[in-house]
């Protein structure tokens, strides 16, 4: 993320991607989007096979994510983008994948 973003500029989401989202390389088209888009945060695997993304950024970042998160990979098929308000996370930078919960 740049550095002249202000933290008062960023907001935080929690989404929640049910359908085939997982075995089908959704986290690392996650990852790849999330950097093209500079946003911080991380994608994990659910054990009910949902797929989880925490990300932080601006309005308009989160937004073209969101997009993004609904179209998924060639392989996948995404049946609904759940998104709850979260709070920003102080010193989150960058974006990685998790291991599954």
């Amino acid at each position: 993320m740049t550095e002249s973003r202000s933290q008062a500029d960023l907001q935080c989401r929690r989404y929640v991607v049910r359908g085939r989202v997982q075995g089908v390389g959704f986290r690392f088209f996650v990852e790849r989007e999330a950097h093209m888009l500079s946003i911080a945060g991380w994608v994990r695997n659910n054990p009910d096979g949902s797929v989880e993304v925490l990300a932080m950024g601006t309005p308009e970042q989160l937004m073209g994510l969101r997009g993004r998160l609904r179209a998924g990979p060639r392989a996948a098929r995404v049946d609904a983008v759940d998104e709850i308000e979260a709070r920003p996370i102080p010193g989150l930078t960058a974006f990685r994948i998790e291991g599954a919960w």
